[in-house]
């Protein structure tokens, strides 16, 4: 099992700036996905951005240079912590954001835990 235990949302201004921390721990898999998707009222939930434990990033065109992923890989893997840096928000980033670990199972197929969700709202 692994909790991921989310950090970070709020409402911001347009333009302004909001960092979202998520920590995972228990049974960390040394190879690993971590990331964040965002699901807006009435939309399919949807990839915003992800590093693997190599730092491999990957970013939605809507969020490529405004938001930045970085993670922190505790030594032992005891505990791996995943960091979205978003800058220069517009209101249309305005969703629930879900931090992601996605681990994989062999055979080419992967499982996956979930965060909460937290709040993050955009408007004047």
């Amino acid at each position: 099992q692994v909790q991921l235990v989310e950090s970070g949302g709020g409402l911001v201004q347009p333009g302004g700036s909001l960092r979202l921390s998520c920590a995972a721990s228990g049974s960390i898999f040394s190879l690993n996905v971590m990331g964040w998707y965002r699901q807006a009222p009435g939309k399919q939930r949807e990839l915003v951005a992800s590093i693997t434990t190599g730092g491999i990033t990957n970013y939605a065109d809507s969020v490529k240079g405004r938001f930045t992923i970085a993670r922190d890989n505790a030594r032992d893997n005891a505990k791996n912590t995943v960091y979205l840096q978003m800058n220069s928000l517009k209101p249309e980033d305005t969703a629930v954001y879900y931090c992601n670990f996605k681990f994989p199972l062999g055979a080419g197929t992967y499982g996956a835990y979930w965060g909460q969700g937290t709040q993050v709202t955009v408007s004047s």
